[in-house]
């Protein structure tokens, strides 16, 4: 006997998820319908897809500017990805512009980890991008809301660069 997952239950899971239908619908099996357990199980794969893709060359992509209210700050954003294609989708400027507020907001030195010098002092939670907690949704981290992009759009994306600009800096 198969189980039946009501269309909203696969619907509810996608918005949540940013996954594909049969990918939800899958998942909502797997777990006997319990929503918890598929979003869980979502995840895992999508991080999973992101490791596998993170060696793929990214050289399309978007530059992106977020100037603050009154014009005293803002940050510009250099965020790759594969193809040109992927560079005009909604979910990939959005998540330039994002990331773009992040830098305004927030303030970090650094893309990753990798790029702290040796033997400086710094906390990598504060000082890099990737790593910081997400201003929108301080359970995720960058990296996180990178990886669910990723898997909503299917290729490589990358953060190359930003600047950081501060009226009287």
């Amino acid at each position: 006997m198969s189980l039946k997952i009501p269309t909203s239950k696969v619907k509810e899971l996608r918005e949540q998820s940013g996954a594909g239908i049969m990918d939800c619908r899958n998942a909502l099996l797997e777990t006997e319908g319990d929503m918890e357990k598929a979003l869980e199980i979502l995840k895992e794969r999508s991080l999973f897809q992101a490791q596998k893709k993170a060696k793929r060359s990214a050289t399309q992509g978007v530059i992106e500017a977020y100037i603050h209210t009154g014009g005293y700050i803002g940050a510009m954003v250099e965020v790759n990805c594969e193809t040109d294609f992927v560079a005009r989708t909604d979910e990939f400027k959005e998540l330039a512009h994002h990331i773009a507020m992040q830098v305004t907001a927030i303030c970090p030195q650094f893309v990753s980890r990798e790029e702290i010098p040796e033997g400086a002092d710094i906390e990598p939670e504060k000082a890099c991008l990737l790593l910081q907690p997400y201003i929108k949704d301080p359970d995720k981290t960058i990296q996180d809301i990178i990886n669910e992009t990723i898997a909503k759009v299917g290729e490589n994306i990358k953060v190359s660069r930003f600047a950081r600009f501060e009226l009287g800096s």
